[in-house]
């Protein structure tokens, strides 16, 4: 188990998903001038990532689980476990892709050399339908992370006003978070509640769009007039400023209305490892 989480890990910093790598491809070619260079170099950077199983960029990130368990899962007995499985495997690839040493106590600055620390890997828990436990690994690099932004939003400007804030946000962040970025952008719940659906928004597969029509076809539209605001890869301008935007949203008390967004950068980086009832485990991205 940990020695498929350790590859898992590995897999998210030197090799990006199917989904992300069709997106930069397709922005490529419709892409020219300094706008297509920038893309060519990300696309290289893949390629040769790949090919030398090294991390495509040197900030390896923040190490952050999302376990989901099946609620007919049949080894609930080893979730105790689990935790301190997670904390290990990072120790491990901390070591051996190698990793960015990035986890610093905020007070003395002290930097413990190998990924973890206190509520770090930060691990978050929940229950679904099902019989398997699905593990996801997000590495979040601090420029990306940086540009996170919660509002607490007048409600009564409405959908008109989560629009100007989303857009808004993208627009001022320019070339910061190592555009094109993946958006994920939480709304409703609590100020928290918003951050982290903002956040878990960014698992899911660039493309993949909400359940709902309302929330889809928002997300669409959003894509879509975020592209024209000619930002481009790395702010240097042109057609593609993110690859996607995932929104997703919890109902909210009638006096609040969070915004919560979180970028991810080009590289769009996450894993996943699946354990069966049977015991079988798989490495996925």
């Amino acid at each position: 188990m940990e020695d498929k989480l350790v590859e898992a890990i590995k897999n998210s910093v030197t090799s990006i998903s199917k989904s992300t790598l069709e997106a930069l491809q397709a922005a490529r070619d419709k892409g020219s001038g300094s706008a297509r260079v920038q893309l060519e170099a990300m696309l290289e950077a893949v390629e040769v990532s790949e090919k030398r199983k090294v991390p495509v960029c040197q900030d390896t990130g923040i190490p952050t689980f999302y376990v989901r368990v099946g609620k007919s899962f049949g080894y609930m007995s080893g979730l105790g476990e689990l935790k301190d499985t997670l904390r290990n495997s990072v120790r491990r690839a901390t070591e051996e892709v190698p990793l960015r040493p990035n986890t610093v106590h905020p007070i003395t600055g002290k930097n413990r050399g190998d990924n973890t620390g206190r509520h770090i890997p930060y691990i978050e828990w929940s229950i679904t339908d099902g019989d398997k436990i699905d593990i996801h690994y997000l590495p979040k690099g601090g420029g990306s992370e940086n540009m996170s932004q919660l509002t607490m939003m007048t409600p009564g400007k409405g959908l008109t006003g989560v629009k100007e804030i989303i857009l808004d946000r993208i627009a001022t962040m320019e070339g910061k978070p190592c555009p094109p970025t993946v958006v994920g952008v939480g709304l409703g719940g609590g100020a928290n509640i918003a951050m982290n659906l903002a956040k878990e928004a960014l698992l899911r597969p660039v493309g993949e769009r909400h359940e709902e029509d309302e929330i889809s076809e928002l997300e669409m539209e959003m894509n879509e007039k975020a592209n024209e605001l000619g930002i481009g890869p790395m702010g240097v301008g042109g057609k593609t400023s993110v690859l996607d935007i995932h929104i997703d949203y919890a109902h909210r008390h009638p006096a609040s209305y969070p915004v919560g967004i979180i970028v991810q950068c080009w590289a769009n980086r996450r894993a996943r490892v699946t354990i069966s009832s049977d015991g079988s485990v798989e490495v996925l991205q």
